[in-house]
């Protein structure tokens, strides 16, 4: 399921059966500047919670079934998929339904297949409209109304952005428009104020025409709440489409996104898309955000770049190391350096990880479940079972990751290194190979590599010894037949507030694949 809501333009934001138009389930978001967000909006309704209380208690999910309910009646009847077409459910990659179904008009599939930048350029001279674009991308993503009455008028640019639809995660308040984070508590509680980044987008012109689906309090790895469910991968539905950005991740997979907040289909429009959003100075009205405009990085001959194999902890499965290997290779063909890396500290690092996410010792989750007596779900278990660690605690956990990032720092530095290439991980069972990045701050990037799992060749080892109890559980889950096909991908990480570069290097390593 893609969890979608639309933003209807009629009535400001537009009403279905009395509920605020509600997320689908199919789509969603990650990060670690996300989970700040979460967290502002997190602190903000708390406050309004008591009045809530005594209304929501009792009925997730009658609340739930209602907003789902909602959510298929705000889908224009002429959107519904006739049942003859609907692709069956053994059909695991659903990807081919809009080019091959014939429920497409002939021209919509040349739309939603063009990449963000062209589309820009199409409806800047006229050759589209904002609303032709913006009728497609909707109908492709199957949750949205119609977005006519607020779309900028043919031939007049309203800025860098004009006319693009851009779909938002949940976590981003629009005005009339739930952000419940998988939180049953928080249906039809509808924003009162934008987000920056809402006001930022739309003054350069871009649609802003759904949200999408997230996991509960954006804390699982894989995208699933008691609201709109699992949302899973289009191309397997039987495999995640990640966390806490699964919904985003599979609403442009299918197609229904030129560009999501973080990803956008093809790459090319991630730093005019930038570049947009820093220069309007969004410092000026958010204070978490640091005073940098956009800095433009010349590409470097040659990238000195470590290879890190394995973070100690869990040994990637043997496609991801296949992909390494082989994008190794061809980096030393393409006059690169490249060194190994050990994961130093990054055991240390997981540790602190997971004593930040239960610092509060699950309260906060706890108390907004309780408000609906929505259970907690078993990915979140032990949210129920945590400590409240308290501020001394909280304080030496401070001081452990400082720490953490000096030594991390001086190593990178000692050795000359432009950037790491690891692996980026989907188990949910282990995120050490992104959430250290979270802990040391530093600037991520994730590619596909050109390499897909081959059940042939990627077979189970069975040669080694576990790493951990986790590592030996993932090697035995482990399937290659049932994710054959799938694209492997993998993650660039440079230092901290070197997006810039990040984003450069990623130019550089895709040149070389």
């Amino acid at each position: 399921m893609l969890g979608i809501h639309s933003l209807s333009p009629s009535a400001g934001f537009g009403m279905a059966n009395g509920v605020s138009n509600p997320c689908c389930p199919c789509c969603i978001p990650a990060g670690a500047h996300a989970h700040l967000r979460g967290l502002e909006l997190w602190n903000t309704k708390v406050l309004r919670e008591t009045a809530k209380e005594i209304m929501a208690k009792g009925v997730w999910e009658n609340i739930s079934a209602a907003k789902r309910e909602a959510l298929l009646s705000s889908i224009p009847p002429e959107w519904i998929i006739p049942a003859n077409i609907i692709p069956p459910e053994p059909q695991n990659d659903v990807t081919p339904f809009p080019e091959n179904s014939g429920w497409l008009t002939s021209e919509e599939p040349k739309i939603t297949n063009t990449p963000a930048h062209e589309i820009l350029d199409k409806t800047t001279s006229g050759v589209w409209t904002a609303e032709a674009v913006t009728r497609a991308f909707c109908k492709r993503a199957a949750a949205a109304h119609q977005l006519t009455p607020i779309l900028p008028r043919p031939g007049s640019p309203s800025g860098p952005l004009h006319g693009l639809p851009i779909s938002l995660k949940d976590n981003f308040n629009v005005i009339g428009k739930d952000s419940t984070l998988g939180f049953s508590a928080w249906v039809n509680d509808p924003a009162t104020y934008n987000s920056v980044l809402t006001n930022l987008l739309r003054d350069a012109g871009a649609v802003l025409y759904v949200k999408t689906n997230v996991p509960t309090a954006m804390m699982i790895a894989e995208t699933v709440n008691n609201v709109f469910g699992r949302t899973t991968n289009p191309r397997n539905r039987l495999l995640t489409s990640g966390g806490s950005s699964g919904g985003e991740s599979a609403l442009i997979a299918f197609g229904g996104s030129p560009l999501g907040v973080g990803t956008d289909i093809g790459g090319s429009l991630r730093i005019p898309a930038a570049v947009t959003v820093t220069n309007s100075q969004p410092w000026l009205k958010d204070p978490k955000c640091i005073p940098i405009p956009w800095r433009n990085v010349e590409p470097k001959k040659k990238l000195k770049i470590g290879i890190m194999w394995d973070d100690g902890m869990v040994r990637p499965t043997p496609p991801v190391r296949r992909a390494l290997k082989e994008t190794a290779e061809k980096l030393q063909k393409a006059g690169h350096e490249v060194v190994d890396w050990a994961p130093t500290g990054h055991d240390k690092a997981n540790d602190i990880l997971d004593r930040f996410f239960l610092s509060d010792g699950g309260k906060s989750v706890q108390k907004l479940l309780s408000l609906s007596d929505e259970p907690i779900r078993p990915e979140m278990e032990r949210y129920g079972r945590a400590v409240d660690r308290g501020v001394y605690e909280l304080w030496q956990l401070h001081a452990e990751r400082n720490t953490l990032q000096k030594e991390y720092i001086d190593r990178w530095s000692t050795a000359g290194l432009d950037a790491i290439l690891s692996v980026e991980h989907g188990k949910f069972k282990h995120v050490g190979y992104t959430g250290v990045y979270n802990i040391l701050d530093y600037s991520c990037l994730s590619f596909p590599c050109n390499v897909t799992v081959d059940q042939a060749i990627d077979i189970p080892r069975t040669d080694e010894a576990p790493l951990s109890d986790v590592d030996e559980q993932v090697q035995k889950e482990y399937n290659p037949s049932a994710i054959h096909g799938m694209p492997v991908s993998l993650q660039l990480v440079g230092r901290r507030l070197e997006e810039e570069k990040v984003i450069m290097m990623g130019q550089v390593i895709l040149k070389a694949l």
